[in-house]
């Protein structure tokens, strides 16, 4: 296992941003860029000036662009030190921000803004050539998207552990309650589900129903990482502190027929939790990357919050409420908030940093501490995610 640097607490988030996701908006990655710039520095009370490094995660749209980072910087007009772009999908964010971690303890930068911004919506046209998919297996049987891979997925765990649908309508039911109370989740996301409305949801690709799945948008988010030391010397008041972090990409790939079900989170699910010195138990709130509750399910199991094939029975017979034992997702989760492109893993990270601000309104956790936030990366032809990521944070 590799080294913890981040538990000494030298490095802080200091601020977090959003902008409203939207549907079809006929804006650019590098305009939500910009909004979310605007909305840091004015949180953090400082000039484009101060900011000399700056990490971003790749848009579809971008997908080939060499000097996507390059292209950033020109637009926002900012002259980094250091710079960083993760391909690692809705990894991206949490992967930033340990990478900026890294380049502030070595001294390459002293302020790094990370941003996370996507526009496919506006163009529905996805210019990646992807081997690993294996196109020439998948289309002509009709396996396109995420929606099949994930309907593989589940009918997998179902075949082995059956799958519970009553807890999946409960957590649908509970992050739409999160939306509700969040003004940047999408518009037609912020009107209340029921458990019957999960279960007579439309069939996309058995069993994955219309609200098991993500919905793709335009929007973004970002935070700005400093040292603690030039924190303190700002008078920053609160700031967040990332204590420990695990990733892994490319999970078994020994296993020419893996098992489907298994992730990279039964490695760096343990890993994060024994770096932080906690067990599950200790968790204040889990943000799970959500493209699919599925997802949701399988990394309760896999990190540890529960045994392999108990998630159902756990989501039943948990709070997870934003005032119960274990809160999921708080902000609505990618599912109810909206993803920002193929990638939208900065949305769970932002909302684990309001509740440790202290900045969610009517949905804010009573006395949180400390939070869960993962990320997940591309679904290669019949394996599991190629990216697995988990941090903990602590306000």
């Amino acid at each position: 296992m590799a080294s913890n640097f981040l538990k000494t607490k030298d490095i802080a988030i200091i601020a977090c941003a959003d902008v409203k996701n939207q549907r079809r908006s006929g804006r650019t990655a590098y305009d939500f860029c910009g909004d979310v710039m605007v909305a840091l520095l004015e949180k953090a009370g400082i000039g484009p000036g101060d900011i000399d490094g700056l990490a971003v995660n790749m848009p579809t749209a971008e997908a080939g662009n060499t000097f996507y980072s390059n292209m950033v910087a020109d637009n926002l007009g900012l002259a980094p030190r250091w710079t960083q772009t993760s391909d690692i999908g809705g990894c991206a964010p949490l992967g930033n921000v340990v990478r900026a971690a890294a380049a502030l303890t070595t001294g390459q930068c002293e302020m790094v803004m990370s941003l996370a911004t996507d526009a496919t919506g506006t163009t529905g046209v996805d210019h990646r050539q992807l081997g690993g998919f294996r196109a020439e297996f998948m289309e002509p049987f009709g396996f396109q998207g995420p929606p099949t891979a994930f309907g593989f997925l589940s009918s997998a765990y179902d075949q082995r552990y059956g799958l519970n649908f009553d807890a999946l309508a409960k957590l649908a039911g509970a992050q739409r309650d999160g939306a509700i109370r969040n003004d940047s989740a999408l518009e037609n996301f912020r009107k209340p589900i029921t458990a019957e409305d999960y279960l007579n949801s439309r069939m996309i690709a058995y069993p994955i129903r219309l609200l098991d799945c993500v919905m793709r948008c335009d929007g973004g988010s970002g935070v700005l990482i400093t040292t603690t030391e030039r924190a303190k010397r700002m008078g920053v008041k609160r700031m967040v502190h990332p204590v420990a972090y695990a990733e892994i990409t490319n999970f078994d790939p020994s296993d020419s027929t893996p098992d489907i079900t298994e992730t990279g989170f039964s490695v760096v699910g343990p890993e994060v939790l024994a770096k932080a010195g906690m067990s599950a138990g200790d968790v204040g709130m889990f943000h799970p990357y959500d493209d699919f509750l599925i997802a949701v399910l399988l990394q309760l199991e896999q990190i540890g919050f529960c045994g392999r094939g108990e998630g159902g029975d756990f989501l039943l017979n948990t709070d997870i409420s934003t005032g119960g034992a274990l809160p999921i997702n708080t902000g609505g989760g990618q599912i109810s908030f909206g993803q920002p492109g193929l990638g939208g893993g900065g949305v769970n990270l932002t909302e684990a940093l309001r509740q440790l601000f202290g900045e969610a309104g009517e949905r804010q956790v009573p006395d949180a501490r400390n939070a869960l936030v993962t990320g997940i990366g591309v679904i290669p032809y019949l394996r599991n995610w190629g990216t697995s990521s988990c941090m903990i944070l602590e306000a």
